[in-house]
C-alpha cells in the first residue's frame, strides 16, 4: 500500500510533453511488465482479511494511472492535430527589425572617416573634476563656462562636474605622456541651456587631438577638408574664419555653404549661406605644459563638433527636441539607414 502510494505521488509530478514521453509512461506503468502488473501479483501475500481494502486500493490506482494516460494522450493528439493544419514550409512571420538612432548613425559615420585617417577612439568619464574640465584647459577662474547657470555641477568644494565639452578626455589621454597621440572623443555632453528646437541641456559631440612632433596648422585644415567632403560631399564649400578659445592658439571656427538652400539665404542658416560645423586650431602650449608635454618640442591641433547639427543637416531635421523624445515613428524613418 505503501508502494502504491509513492507511485501515485510520482505520477503526479511527471509532465508528459510528446509521444516519446507517454509511450515511456505506458510501458513502466500499463505494460505486460509494468508497475501494474506487479502490484496485482503481490495480492497473494496479501492477508485474507485486507485483500478487500488492498484490491480496492489498487482498483484506484490502475484507474487512476489509466485516466492520467488517456488525459496525455488526448492533449498531445489535439496539439498534433492543430500541427497538422499548418504548412511549415512556409516562411515564418518577419520579425519587427529596429532602427538605429540618427545621432548613432552619425556618430558612426564621423568615426569611420576619422578612423581612416588614422585616429583611434578614446572615451573618459561624463562626471569630472574642475582640472580636467577646465583648469588644465587653460580655462581661467572668472570664465563664463564656469558660472553655475552655464554648468551642472555635483559639489563645489572640490568640484565635481558634469563635463561640458569631450576636452576633458583629451586632458586624461595626455597626461597618459603617451606620443605621439591621434585620438577622436565621441561622447555625451551637459550644458544648462534652456531647451528649444536648436538647443539643449545635453547633446553630443566629436573632438580630435593630435600631437606630434612638427605639426602644423597646415595639417589641421587638410584633416578637415578631407572631413567635410568625405561627409557632405566634393561640392560643399569651406572657409576658416578666425575665433578664440582658451585652449587653441590660434583659433578658428569652420563653415560649410549650406546644404538645405546651398548659399542661396535661408532660415537656417539666418540668410549668409554659411553654417558653422566645428571650432578648430592649435594645442595652446600652456594646456600641453599643463599634462607634462614639453611644449618646446611637440605641438598639436584639436578640434570639436557637435554631432546633433551634421544629423540635422544630413536628415532634414528641424528640432534638435525629436532626438530625446524616443518616439517611434520618428525612428522609424531611419530604419536601414547607414
Amino acid at each position: 500500500m505503501e508502494q502504491i502510494l509513492q507511485h501515485k505521488q510520482e505520477i503526479e509530478n511527471l509532465q508528459i510533453a510528446d509521444v516519446k514521453a507517454l509511450e515511456e509512461y505506458r510501458i513502466k506503468y500499463l505494460g505486460t511488465k509494468g508497475i501494474v502488473k506487479a502490484l496485482m501479483g503481490e495480492m497473494k501475500q496479501v492477508p485474507v482479511e485486507k485483500k478487500k481494502d488492498f484490491g480496492q486500493l489498487l482498483n484506484e490506482f490502475k484507474q487512476f494511472t489509466e485516466s492520467k494516460y488517456e488525459s496525455w494522450k488526448e492533449t498531445i493528439q489535439d496539439r498534433s492535430n492543430h500541427l497538422s493544419g499548418l504548412d511549415l514550409t512556409l516562411p515564418g512571420d518577419a520579425v519587427p527589425a529596429g532602427s538605429r538612432h540618427p545621432i548613432s548613425l552619425m556618430r558612426n559615420r564621423i568615426v569611420s572617416i576619422f578612423q581612416r585617417l588614422g585616429f583611434a577612439v578614446a572615451e573618459g568619464p561624463e562626471i569630472d573634476n574642475d582640472w580636467n574640465n577646465f583648469t588644465a584647459l587653460n580655462l581661467p577662474e572668472n570664465h563664463p563656462a564656469r558660472d553655475m547657470q552655464d554648468t551642472f555641477y555635483i559639489s563645489t568644494d572640490p568640484a565635481w562636474l558634469l563635463r561640458t565639452h569631450t576636452s576633458n578626455v583629451q586632458i586624461h589621454e595626455m597626461s597618459k605622456g603617451k606620443l605621439p597621440i591621434r585620438i577622436i572623443t565621441p561622447g555625451r555632453v551637459y550644458r544648462n541651456e534652456t531647451i528649444s528646437a536648436r538647443s539643449h541641456c545635453f547633446f553630443h559631440q566629436v573632438e580630435g587631438l593630435y600631437i606630434a612632433e612638427n605639426v602644423s596648422f597646415a595639417d589641421l585644415k587638410q584633416t578637415l577638408y578631407f572631413f567635410v567632403q568625405e561627409m557632405f560631399g566634393k561640392d560643399v564649400k569651406v572657409r576658416f574664419r578666425p575665433s578664440y578659445f582658451p585652449f587653441t592658439e590660434p583659433s578658428a571656427e569652420m563653415d560649410i555653404s549650406c546644404l538645405l538652400c546651398h548659399g542661396d539665404g535661408c532660415s537656417v542658416c539666418k540668410k549668409t549661406g554659411w553654417l558653422e560645423i566645428l571650432g578648430c586650431g592649435m594645442v595652446h602650449p600652456k594646456v600641453l605644459e599643463n599634462c607634462g608635454i614639453d611644449s618646446n618640442k611637440y605641438s598639436g591641433f584639436a578640434f570639436g563638433m557637435g554631432i546633433e547639427r551634421p544629423a540635422l543637416l544630413k536628415y532634414g531635421i528641424k528640432d534638435i527636441r525629436l532626438f530625446s523624445e524616443n518616439d517611434v515613428r520618428f525612428l522609424k524613418q531611419f530604419t536601414g539607414a547607414i
